[in-house]
């Protein structure tokens, strides 16, 4: 093969999780860097569980992280002819049998087995009937299974990972395993196969968890006389008692969409993604999208499991410390006119978008955004903790609002008299809003930080943020006086 062709086949049963974004991501920068095309394939066989909802769920979720591929989607159920003939090719050059075993017989052999603590697996009984013998069987309406023939070879089969290096085991320990079912259905061992050898695919890139059917799968590609890819086997994502991170077992937490519901960066949790099990070997944390294509390579992800470290009962920072802290970067230091974009999204879905934000008010939204984003974590702060500037429904937090106004009665009086001395101000500066707030605080012979503070909760309902007077520019002389002369609702 010359071109390298990568693929992603999630099982269309629930959300994008951060696992299969993983994956998604690695091929993806895997296709990438080496000018190759990376193709969706929704393995929707498992029709009971396979939903609509849950591939749309899927696509939305690779364009939300913005990994994009270049064929697809294909759907594995398209070409279950292609599979099918694929059993029949087996069968016809004597790689594959058919089984006539019950359950029954299966369960039997097994309690054999463990009684004489002899080697588990299938004892090969139908592996050699003849002609006769399976017409007899098929006339007698017996059901039947198709058994991969597996080689009577001595020695190891063997496979290079491009992650774990050398993969190797006895002919001997590998059992003839089931390729289709009795009602006729190939298995996804074979599906898998006969998809990757169809779509020319190059290099497999997947998790650990897949490792138990690739010798299996290398002795498909063999018989079916086709070129092995490059196999590269992904450690697991475990959580923080290293249980697998899965769909069934930790919910929503690890969906893709929470993050992307959350405010997170789309490329800032890329970034995340990558350092979830691979490094440049140099503890570099932050990567452009050009630098990643540029520094990734299979032979630096880690052969140990990564740790995704959620934090579920943690309703401010409820994942990853991590991930908030690349999402903190990519917040506070990315080009503002980006920004602006992806807080827009926000502010539209939240009601608080003014079309002039991208017209006359542009530089007042692009120099207000860059002045509060120092200490924001995610895209919602704006639409929270930076509602002041959008909007009057604002909510007043509790531990500002006592420390700060409450326990000065006499703001209930002060503010509004501060208030009507800010609407005489004919030039609404930084100098002029400072100096007439100090003033009074001189006249009423009271430190000026209770003046201070007590307008940074009342304008913005926040304990802490950028200077004072910068936030009266940005929030507006008219906001400013209505929300001052309102203090007296603060004390009801």
């Amino acid at each position: 093969m010359t071109e390298t062709r990568l693929r992603f086949p999630p099982s269309p049963t629930g959300y994008l999780h951060i696992g299969g974004a993983r994956t998604a991501l690695y091929n993806w920068l895997y296709a990438k860097q080496t000018g190759g095309k990376l193709i969706l394939r929704i393995e929707d066989t498992d029709g009971d569980r396979s939903t609509e909802e849950s591939i749309q769920g899927i696509i939305d979720g690779l364009n939300w992280l913005g990994i994009d591929y270049d064929e697809g989607p294909y759907f594995q159920t398209e070409f279950e002819e292609d599979h099918s003939n694929a059993a029949k090719i087996l069968l016809g050059k004597g790689s594959a049998y058919k089984c006539f075993c019950t359950k029954e017989d299966l369960d039997s052999k097994r309690e054999a087995a463990l009684a004489a603590k002899a080697p588990l697996g299938y004892d090969r009984t139908c592996r050699n009937l003849s002609v006769e013998e399976i017409a007899e069987k098929e006339s007698a309406g017996i059901p039947s299974v198709l058994r991969f023939k597996v080689p009577e070879r001595s020695g190891l089969l063997g496979y290079d990972d491009e992650i774990l290096g050398r993969i190797e085991s006895n002919y001997k320990e590998i059992d003839d395993f089931v390729i289709v079912r009795s009602n006729g259905k190939p298995l996804y061992l074979l599906c898998n196969v006969v998809d990757d050898i169809r779509d020319r695919i190059s290099h497999v890139i997947r998790g650990q968890d897949h490792m138990t059917n690739t010798l299996k799968q290398v002795l498909l590609y063999e018989a079916l006389e086709a070129p092995l890819p490059a196999f590269a086997h992904m450690p697991l994502t475990l959580d923080t008692k290293k249980a697998k991170i899965s769909k069934r077992s930790h919910g929503e937490i690890v969906a893709v969409q929470f993050y992307r519901d959350r405010g997170f960066i789309p490329w800032a949790f890329n970034n995340y993604l990558a350092l979830l099990g691979w490094s440049d070997g140099n503890d570099q944390e932050f990567y452009t999208k050009e630098q990643l294509i540029q520094d990734f390579s299979l032979g630096r992800i880690n052969k140990s499991s990564a740790i995704f470290n959620y934090r579920k009962n943690d309703p401010k920072f409820f994942t990853d410390p991590k991930a908030i802290f690349i999402n903190e970067h990519y917040l506070r230091t990315m080009d503002i006119s980006e920004l602006a974009k992806l807080v827009q999204v926000e502010l539209q879905a939240d009601g608080l978008w003014d079309d002039a934000y991208g017209a006359e008010k542009k530089q007042w939204y692009e120099t207000t955004l860059d002045m509060i984003r120092e200490r924001f974590h995610t895209l919602k702060d704006f639409t929270t903790l930076g509602r002041a500037y959008f909007a009057d429904d604002f909510i007043v937090e509790q531990k500002p609002l006592k420390k700060n106004v409450l326990k000065h009665e006499g703001l209930k009086e002060w503010f509004p008299e501060l208030a009507e001395r800010y609407a005489q101000l004919s030039e609404w500066t930084l100098e002029e809003t400072e100096r007439v707030a100090r003033e009074l605080a001189t006249e009423l012979d009271i430190k000026p930080g209770i003046i201070i503070n007590g307008m940074r909760t009342v304008v913005t309902g926040q304990l802490a943020g950028p200077s004072m007077f910068d936030i009266l520019i940005a929030i507006g002389q008219e906001k400013v006086i209505r929300r001052l002369k309102n203090v007296g609702i603060l004390f009801a």
